[in-house]
């Protein structure tokens, strides 16, 4: 037996007022998405924005469904609606903010297990890193330069 570790990194600013501008208004997008959001039965609210390499920003919100397994998730919208709309077009950056109604969300809320793998895809279709930029309601920003620092262990097209 061998025991192994493995590491992630990430930037953690203490304010939004901190990113760089494009970042900023990423984040915003994500934020307006919120709005969008169908969660009648949780009310957990996901926005997500995609940067593409083009310059083109998209939101997207979460939706969900009474047969929860059946929910889309913000994350997973923004990255299909891009690949729809602007194909072939390079995914460069994704921000992810949440908010609940019932209790403040004062730190960055992270993708599911499933967006983390779908990030991760998207960065193999593409060959291309995509930043991920998150926060909550309120609170720091973690910045991830790629989807592997949030799923080291990615499943990928090797073991098909």
């Amino acid at each position: 037996m061998k025991k192994q570790t493995i590491q992630t990194e990430f930037t953690s600013y203490d304010s939004v007022d901190l990113l760089p501008d494009v970042d900023r208004e990423l984040l915003s997008i994500a934020k307006k998405s919120l709005e969008n959001s169908y969660s009648p039965y949780s009310n957990f609210k996901v926005g997500a924005a995609v940067l593409l390499l083009n310059g083109e920003m998209l939101g997207g919100s979460n939706y969900e469904n009474a047969s929860y397994p059946l929910c889309i998730c913000a994350e997973q919208t923004v990255l299909t609606t891009a690949a729809n709309q602007f194909p072939g077009i390079v995914p460069i950056s994704l921000a992810v903010t949440v908010r609940n109604p019932r209790q403040l969300i004062d730190r960055p809320g992270l993708p599911c297990g499933a967006c983390r793998q779908v990030i991760c895809e998207t960065e193999m279709r593409y060959k291309h890193p995509i930043r991920v930029i998150l926060q909550g309601e309120t609170g720091p920003v973690y910045v991830f330069e790629n989807g592997l620092d949030l799923l080291p262990l990615a499943f990928d097209k090797s073991f098909l």
